[in-house]
């Protein structure tokens, strides 16, 4: 494997780490905070996932999407021919029109209720709503994403 591919490599694998790894370790985070009910931790927990969303999954996102089309060029592989990269990339597309589409307007709701008590004070019931629909639908965007890279590992047609 010549240098120039292994740095196209480490660069698609960073990022899908950071990407996979934020979504997932956000999600159980921002779950268990929620459930204290502690209007000052849950505040803090929703700064963290705004946080964490613009350092490590948008970077994720750009990493693994610049790593794998420069493999792919690198390879002379086009990227819109082997069935297993459109099908990774279907999915890589569908898991992020999900958290476009309903996660993230979910979240800036969430960020801009979760200001209003940070200091402590109640927890308003449209942010307790909010966070069940941001859990399901993270989960269910996370599932794409999850099958992009077994079809990217396992290349399986």
């Amino acid at each position: 494997m010549d240098t120039v591919y292994a740095i196209a490599k480490f660069v698609h694998i960073t990022g899908v780490v950071m990407l996979m790894g934020n979504i997932t370790a956000t999600a159980i985070w921002k779950f268990f905070a929620d459930r204290t009910g502690d209007a000052r931790i849950v505040a803090f927990s929703q700064r963290l996932v705004t946080i964490t969303d613009w350092s490590l999954t948008f970077w994720g996102v750009i990493l693994t999407i610049a790593g794998g089309y420069w493999m792919a060029w690198l390879a002379e592989i086009n990227p819109f021919e082997p069935a297993w990269l459109i099908w990774g990339q279907v999915m890589f597309v569908a898991g992020g029109m999900i958290w476009l589409a309903i996660l993230v307007p979910v979240q800036i709701r969430q960020a801009r209720d979760a200001r209003g008590f940070a200091d402590g004070g109640e927890i308003p019931d449209r942010y307790r709503r909010d966070s069940r629909t941001w859990i399901i639908w993270g989960l269910i965007g996370t599932a794409p994403l999850v099958a992009a890279v077994w079809l990217m590992i396992a290349k399986p047609y």
